[in-house]
């Protein structure tokens, strides 16, 4: 017999794009916090499900034809950036 995987709890992260996207995107992006930071980039935060949802959400930002400039995972140990 097999072990079945084990459900992990959502992860959240922070995904940065160019650009400032306006306010009205934040609802197309689920729970996810967007903010405008001052280097003129957008970020994305907040708990994203598993990697489906994660994969997901980057189709979005390339539909959208922005340009994703960083993926980081920000957990209890730190962030970490991909």
């Amino acid at each position: 017999m097999t072990d079945t995987p084990k459900r992990q709890a959502p992860v959240a992260y922070q995904l940065r794009v160019a650009g400032h996207l306006d306010q009205h995107w934040s609802a197309w992006f689920g729970d996810l916090d967007l903010a405008h930071e001052e280097d003129g980039t957008t970020s994305l935060t907040g708990a994203i499900a598993d990697q489906a949802a994660l994969h997901g959400l980057l189709v979005k930002i390339r539909d959208l034809g922005v340009t994703l400039i960083t993926v980081t995972v920000v957990d209890r140990q730190g962030a970490r950036q991909y």
